[in-house]
């Protein structure tokens, strides 16, 4: 039945679909990569086999954005694409998807200090799920109710990301407060 009702579509509509659902698809996939450990560091062990696969998921994300990009590239050109700022905007982010892509093989990553992986890693996620959010978030209203429950998952997880990450941050950062007033040489 939906292949009928996509069948059914105009060409532009169809690519659009494409488009939506295939932003959404790999979205998942790079939530699931990027909040895995924070979920796990507030939520306990519940979270950590999904924090065990972030790298698995991250690469699964890169592997089916692949597809997105080919969309956006096809758009691009056949049809007049998406303007300048746009295609910066996210360009940027593709390239730190796959940055962090090709830093997930192990022995790339043992050639970095293990400080200049972490940074890289932190502005990478952000960037990448800044990008989300700006697309998810554009003009929610605009398309109608159904528009809004079609994007409002997608907008709350897009927001709950950075929340999360943050939260998980702070909490290790006061664990390691902790841990070092506890040290003997702070006890006297």
């Amino acid at each position: 039945m939906i292949v009928v009702a996509v069948a059914l579509l105009a060409p532009h509509d169809r690519l659009s679909l494409a488009l939506r659902s295939t932003a959404r698809w790999s979205f998942l996939l790079f939530w699931l990569a990027s909040a895995g450990g924070a979920l796990a560091t507030l939520f306990g062990s519940r979270f950590s086999n999904l924090a065990a696969r972030a790298r698995d998921f991250g690469l699964a994300f890169a592997s089916a954005h692949l597809v997105h990009l080919g969309l956006v590239a096809w758009l691009y050109y056949a049809f007049v694409g998406p303007g300048k700022f746009t295609l910066i905007f996210f360009g940027v982010a593709a390239f730190w998807t796959y940055l962090l892509a090709l830093l997930s093989v192990r022995r790339i990553t043992a050639a970095l200090q293990p400080r200049t992986w972490k940074v890289l890693r932190i502005i990478g996620v952000e960037y990448i799920s800044l990008a989300f959010l700006y697309d998810f978030a554009r003009n929610p209203f605009g398309g109608g109710f159904l528009h809004v429950v079609a994007y409002l998952p997608f907008l709350i997880l897009a927001v709950a990301g950075p929340l999360l990450r943050l939260a998980a941050m702070l909490k290790k950062l006061q664990a390691r407060r902790e841990q070092s007033n506890l040290s003997p040489l702070n006890n006297g």
